[in-house]
């Protein structure tokens, strides 16, 4: 591993912690404030809303300008939010229209940031590589969420939510410091150089690109269905937990092992003897069916926690082969724009889940709506499968078509 590859990882990892201390900060910080579920959705939600509206112009600026530079600029400006609630904070002020503003910053940093990573890993990191890394910058974000709510609420409850951002400002600059001196491979250089086009032209271009991989759009509307349906589960299962399954601890108790298979999943991606990533993938979502079958039955506690694990274990393998998958398949000129696709139909597909569950229960009970999606999302992800392109493409192939594209970028630069 070279230095470049460990300054990624490190600098990842600290954005990682810092992003996920974040909820658990506000909340505690809005609810001890005012006690008011609607100042904290409002706070909460001004960070969506940015993702949502700039992803695809954030798509075609990762793909136009180095990715080092636009996350250090995304990490920078989270930093700065972060430290303007801080200061907010510690003043002993919770004026909610500001936290929202800030909120919206942050949002944006988020919204910039995100694609622009993925190009970075594809710069920095050799193909042969990348699920390795992928893979470990899965862990540490999955142990960077599994810390961070701990860590947030002892520095809440020892010195207060002020220093609590005042620390995840910090680390947002500490995680942009480590960008200095990342290496990019020449093909990457050489796309970004001789781009001429304008930002509508590369927009629509970005989405001509998406258009020429259907593997990639059929395998993102799985997605989106499964996010969907992960926002009724996880608006149901409390209220499942705390009728069917013992009360509220049992739903603590599902929701941490669960977390611990993903990471799980995460770890024993790079480590399965996978050809075929995409078969991999699809079975990864589609196996989410499983708990939300055990909830609408309800079945025991124990064989919900054995679903729910089963489906975040999955999850966790699904995740770095993805995104491997489309650094290796997707130009990589145009994998900002395209990957910004797929993100947005994550980031509105599950907050959509979670706004409707409520309702829809209220009309059918909690039964209907969890089987018809646990049908979804097995229907729309194992459908992937029947795709020529998804089943004979083994991870050799993959692999190679990369090498060949690197050589040949290279030798014309």
């Amino acid at each position: 591993m070279n230095s470049s590859t460990r300054r990624l990882l490190a600098g990842r990892t600290i954005a990682a912690l810092a992003t996920a201390l974040i909820p658990m900060t506000l909340t505690l910080a809005v609810i001890r404030a005012t006690g008011s579920a609607a100042d904290l959705g409002l706070v909460l939600s001004c960070e969506l809303l940015p993702l949502l509206v700039l992803l695809p112009v954030a798509g075609v600026i990762a793909d136009r300008f180095p990715p080092q530079r636009v996350v250090l600029a995304a990490d920078l400006v989270r930093g700065a939010a972060q430290l303007g609630i801080a200061a907010e904070l510690l003043a002993g002020l919770v004026r909610i229209p500001v936290l929202a503003a800030l909120s919206a910053i942050t949002g944006a940093g988020v919204a910039f940031g995100t694609p622009a990573v993925r190009t970075l890993v594809a710069a920095v990191v050799a193909g042969p590589d990348r699920l390795r890394i992928n893979a470990r910058l899965g862990v540490a974000t999955g142990l960077a969420q599994m810390a961070a709510p701990a860590l947030a609420g002892a520095l809440i409850l020892a010195v207060g939510a002020g220093w609590s951002s005042l620390l995840t400002g910090g680390l947002f600059a500490a995680s942009a410091l480590t960008l200095a001196g990342l290496r990019l491979s020449r093909a990457a250089l050489w796309n970004r150089r001789n781009r001429r086009g304008t930002f509508v032209g590369e927009l629509r271009g970005g989405w001509a690109e998406t258009r020429r991989h259907p593997w990639f759009l059929v395998n993102v509307l799985g997605h989106g269905i499964w996010h969907l349906a992960a926002g009724f589960l996880l608006t149901l299962g409390p209220i499942i937990a705390l009728r069917h399954l013992g009360g509220a601890t049992s739903w603590v108790i599902i929701a941490q092992l669960g977390t611990v298979g993903m990471v799980a999943g995460l770890y024993a991606a790079s480590r399965l003897p996978i050809r075929r990533p995409l078969v991999a993938v699809a079975v990864g979502a589609a196996v989410y069916a499983l708990p939300m079958a055990a909830f609408a039955v309800p079945m025991p506690v124990a064989v919900v926690t054995i679903a729910y694990c089963a489906a975040m274990f999955g999850l966790g393998v699904l995740s770095p082969l993805w995104e491997t998958t489309m650094q290796q398949r997707i130009p990589e000129e145009a994998l900002g724009r395209v990957g910004s696709f797929d993100t947005l139909i994550s980031f509105a597909a599950r907050p959509l889940g979670l706004a409707v569950a409520a309702p829809v229960a209220a009309l059918t009970g909690t039964m209907a709506p969890l089987l018809i999606g646990a049908a979804l999302v097995a229907a729309a992800n194992l459908a992937v499968l029947l795709m020529p392109d998804v089943r004979q493409v083994p991870m050799e192939e993959i692999a190679r078509r990369e090498t060949s594209a690197q050589a040949s970028s290279t030798s014309v630069g």
